[in-house]
């Protein structure tokens, strides 16, 4: 059976995950599929599936992730700090708000699309409440009711983590349709492949 929803499982520190953010929702509007948005916790995942922080990895990986941020950010145009101020995030309270705004059926991922961008693109420090909650506001959401509910937002992720390590989730961006994974925001031509393979599909509704 075509498969119409995609699971996404990102972080609001992942540069990648930023880069291909605004792609990746284009491609899902175009195909007409649902995107269920996982704000997930790779300090959760990492240790369960042999990945290391940024921090701890080798100087020749961390050395080659900043060549590859420089070629991407010039191929797609993106703006990107390679050394944000404000990295990485505190973003416990973010990534509760993005949950809280998702339970709430509210434009989710163009409020990660914003904390992603602050954090890349315009050096503020989302770890900072009222920075949070104005950068709700700009999106035109109720900052102070989805802080109210980002404790919840908190759970819900933990349960998410645990539930993405399940699905085979190791690194962000992942975007996992059906029994398809797809890590990376490089990656991304190959789910928009796959979601209008879904949509040429006899029993898919029209994309």
């Amino acid at each position: 059976m075509p498969q119409r929803e995609v699971d996404y499982y990102l972080s609001l520190n992942s540069p990648w995950t930023y880069l291909g953010h605004e792609r990746f929702m284009a491609i899902a509007a175009r195909a007409g599929v649902t995107v269920h948005l996982h704000p997930v916790d790779f300090g959760v995942i990492f240790p369960q599936t042999g990945g290391l922080p940024v921090g701890k990895r080798s100087p020749q990986r961390q050395a080659y992730r900043l060549q590859e941020l420089v070629r991407w950010r010039d191929h797609l145009k993106v703006p990107l700090n390679l050394h944000p101020a404000h990295w990485p995030a505190d973003d416990r309270l973010a990534t509760g708000m993005v949950v809280a705004a998702r339970e709430a059926a509210l434009d989710a991922a163009k409020l990660a699309g914003a904390f992603m961008r602050a954090v890349w693109a315009e050096e503020r420090d989302i770890g900072d409440e009222e920075t949070a909650l104005a950068i709700a506001r700009e999106q035109g959401l109720d900052g102070e009711a989805l802080r109210e509910q980002a404790s919840h937002g908190l759970s819900l992720r933990d349960e998410d983590s645990v539930a993405a390590i399940e699905r085979g989730v190791f690194g962000a961006p992942t975007y996992v349709i059906g029994d398809q994974i797809f890590w990376g925001q490089d990656r991304l031509d190959f789910v928009e492949r796959a979601l209008f393979r879904a949509c040429a599909a006899p029993a898919a509704a029209p994309c």
